[in-house]
């Protein structure tokens, strides 16, 4: 396990939900843009598959949770034109940014803690997270949201980064993760401490084993997971 980067200060749990809010405001003019760099792509690849394995019905509702720009909502929209799909998210600086991305493709971005979801139960065939999970304060809680309002039969589907097991590889993984991301990050979008904080999210954060539990635990069935990029990205999905 890498040493914690000290300039890397990582919020006590009171704070954590503020520190994200304002560290994503922050980023946002060049979120997009650094995801491509740091994916070479392939995040455009991962969440085509989360759409995909939200296994909605033609035109079924899909909730993207922690949307940001609305990467995952509009790939849902363009797989099918006549889903209805809800984005929501903590900072509305994400979401202004995404609302003119694709001119034609339009859906609700709803400000709204993914903790505290602001739907009835058993409301949308599927709930989504894209690079969520690292960021709020409590994964159970979050997961246990997310099959709170979603129908019984629908899915739920978490993509997030995960430290890969190869010990031939990780080292080659710390070193651009927690030495270049920062670097590259940090003279693209001007805000070095938030790439600084990417990383370091990932320490403490559960295995994709243990991630697959906690799903278990809040009564999801039918768990299972996948890894791509060489074990450096993960997908889980659910049935309610």
């Amino acid at each position: 396990m890498p040493d914690r980067d000290p300039s890397a200060v990582l919020p006590p749990s009171a704070e954590k939900r503020s520190y994200v809010r304002r560290m994503f405001a922050a980023i946002a003019p060049r979120y997009d843009l650094m995801n491509r760099l740091m994916t070479l792509g392939r995040d455009r690849i991962w969440r085509r598959s989360t759409v995909r394995l939200c296994a909605l019905p033609r035109g079924g509702r899909l909730l993207d949770v922690a949307t940001g720009t609305g990467e995952i909502a509009f790939e849902a929209l363009l797989q099918d034109a006549a889903l209805q799909v809800t984005g929501v998210d903590l900072t509305r600086e994400m979401m202004v940014r995404g609302r003119t991305k694709h001119p034609g493709l339009t859906f609700p971005f709803l400000e709204g803690d993914a903790l505290a979801l602001p739907f009835g139960d058993n409301t949308f065939d599927a709930a989504c997270s894209g690079f969520m999970m690292r960021n709020v304060l409590d994964v159970s809680a979050a997961f246990a949201e997310q099959a709170r309002v979603v129908k019984a039969g629908g899915r739920v589907v978490c993509l997030e980064i995960t430290r890969p097991a190869s010990r031939l590889f990780r080292p080659v993984f710390d070193v651009y993760f927690f030495r270049l991301v920062p670097l590259i990050g940090g003279l693209i979008s001007g805000q070095p401490q938030a790439y600084r904080y990417l990383p370091q999210s990932t320490v403490d954060f559960p295995r994709p084993a243990e991630l697959a539990r906690i799903m278990l635990s809040v009564g999801l069935r039918d768990v299972r997971y996948q890894t791509a990029m060489l074990g450096t990205v993960a997908l889980h999905w659910g049935t309610k």
